[in-house]
């Protein structure tokens, strides 16, 4: 069964510099509360475990996640001072993966292609 659902999803993992954990998770609060406005987000939040993390990210498609890039443009520097990204995943259906290709490519992203699933 082939699925109807548009989410996009990013994973990216940051490993935290080490004495920059307090930064780091002051940092996150701020992205949270900016994510939070937009109307497009499903869910936004960081995981930890030791001075790895990952922020689970999901928006209703393609459009809605190039907007949170683009809401989070002027903080976004933030994050490579205390930390680095370490690997970054996309997944979603390949209908919205061809609009995220390019604006995604610098990231050098693992893309996750959506073929089957459920969303309610």
């Amino acid at each position: 069964m082939a699925t109807q659902d548009t989410c996009c999803s990013v994973s990216p993992y940051f490993e935290i510099r080490p004495g920059k954990a307090a930064a780091f998770r002051a940092i996150c609060e701020k992205y949270v509360a900016w994510s939070s406005r937009e109307p497009g987000c499903l869910y936004y939040g960081f995981s930890f475990d030791g001075d790895l993390a990952h922020c689970r990210e999901g928006f209703e498609n393609a459009a809605a996640l190039l907007a949170h890039l683009e809401n989070l443009r002027p903080i976004l520097h933030e994050m490579g001072e205390v930390s680095q990204m370490v690997r970054i995943e996309v997944h979603g259906p390949e209908a919205e993966l061809a609009t995220l290709r390019a604006p995604l490519a610098g990231l050098n992203p693992q893309w996750f292609v959506l073929e089957y699933g459920v969303r309610k």
